[in-house]
């Protein structure tokens, strides 16, 4: 296939305008449309014959000999690195992420839970998204709530986060008193080591951790259980507004869409690919992503504050999608994020 930088400069444009007709009205688009809309000063026999050339080097398809065409996976691809116009987010929509993200600041987990929200509401497509786990995190702090006379909730402070929902068994018999000193004892051992250091603590068990080798067990399970990534990291939002769309008027391809961001472990495959920038990820069912619906898109970004990733989010939508609009949002809301979370 012929690359996008060796198509010439018309061409270029010419496949720029039939995206973003196809884009705006679902509907194939013709060489008489462009003629009047965009190409006023070039005959109609060029337009066509520059339409079938995009056809024959795989950018445009027709549905009908009698249609107009609609553009191929490679079209969108070359469309997001090259062609489209940056799109601005508007005062409005730059202060709603402010806010939303502000308001959070102070709770991390909180302020990520809400990315998945601000992405959605603002590009109109659901969103998905992933935390990031990294094994380099260091602990601060360690503290022990009794929950039940066997159970305790575990809250564990990190430079970066709060992890909580994690419970141990503790013995019955074991008093208040004792329960505050096996985490004065655990704290003290795990002040300043990182995630990995601390899984791999247990040859020191016997002469550190003295009575309490059952509790700092349970610790060390329940931190190797944060560690590994599972289905309960990954977030969606606003699966219904793939309904707004005309391509899901259909009732099958709304189960095969809703096959795809009702299973967490797939979403959790696609995104944990991505790399360690804003930049921006495209994926288009068609390439053969066996986890995105043929006629559907996956458009991510992955996100850092203070040199750690925070994690991977985006969009899920139809292969038509505003991608100038998705692209804008993304690139905002992490330039956003990282800008407030570095200057916590």
């Amino acid at each position: 296939m012929q690359q996008g930088s060796k198509l010439s400069e018309r061409k270029k444009k010419i496949l720029q305008y039939v995206v973003d007709d196809y884009i705006e009205t679902a509907v194939p688009v013709s060489s008489k449309s462009l003629t009047e809309k965009h190409l006023q000063n070039i005959s109609s026999a060029t337009v066509r014959n520059e339409l079938s050339a995009l056809e024959e080097l795989g950018y445009l398809t027709q549905l009908h000999t009698s249609s107009g065409r609609v553009p191929s996976a490679d079209a969108y691809k070359l469309y997001v690195s090259e062609l489209m116009v940056k799109d601005k987010l508007s005062d409005g929509e730059l202060d709603y992420i402010k806010k939303i993200f502000l308001d959070k600041a102070d709770n991390m987990e909180e302020v990520i839970k809400n990315t998945t929200k601000v992405i959605s509401e603002l590009t109109s497509y659901p969103s998905v998204g992933i935390t990031a786990k990294d094994n380099a995190e260091k602990i601060e702090n360690i503290k022990f709530f009794r929950y039940r006379k066997d159970q305790a909730l575990v809250l564990i402070v990190t430079e970066h986060r709060l992890l909580k929902d994690n419970y141990i068994n503790v013995p019955e018999s074991m008093s208040d008193e004792q329960l505050s000193e096996s985490e004065t004892v655990l704290s003290n051992m795990v002040k300043g080591k990182t995630f990995e250091e601390i899984c791999c603590l247990e040859p020191e068990l016997e002469d550190n951790f003295l009575g309490y080798k059952n509790i700092f067990v349970n610790v060390i399970e329940a931190l190797r259980a944060y560690m590994h990534s599972s289905d309960d990291d990954v977030i969606t939002e606003g699966e219904d507004k793939i309904l707004e769309h005309p391509e899901y008027a259909d009732v099958g391809k709304i189960k095969n869409f809703l096959s795809v961001v009702t299973k967490k472990d797939k979403i959790m495959s696609l995104l944990t690919e991505d790399g360690k920038d804003i930049e921006i990820n495209v994926k288009i069912g068609s390439d053969g992503y066996e986890d995105i619906p043929e006629d559907c898109s996956l458009v991510t970004a992955t996100y850092s504050a203070n040199g750690v990733k925070l994690g991977t989010y985006g969009v899920i939508g139809p292969t038509r999608m505003d991608y100038q609009k998705v692209v804008a949002v993304l690139e905002n809301v992490g330039k956003v994020l990282e800008s407030i979370l570095s200057n916590r």
